[in-house]
């Protein structure tokens, strides 16, 4: 598993290369990985894995972290 920084960012091994979200089907570059946390539906805190992705055209989105692969 890779390090993750007292901001809860995974130092991941695919940062800066293009990644596909599963979920969507978009492309982009990865931006970052990141540990937070967040409430469930009874409003305890759970720690989710996000991804970030920043498209071509400048905007970024986020997905579970399991749902990226590499492009191409």
């Amino acid at each position: 598993m890779a390090k993750i920084d007292s901001f809860g960012h995974e130092n991941h091994r695919w940062i800066g290369r293009t990644v596909r979200d599963i979920a969507s089907g978009t492309e982009g570059e990865l931006t970052a990985v990141v540990n937070e946390q967040k409430p469930d539906h009874l409003g305890r805190a759970m720690s989710v894995r996000l991804a970030y992705i920043r498209k071509a055209d400048g905007r970024e989105l986020s997905t579970a972290a399991a749902n990226i692969q590499l492009a191409g």
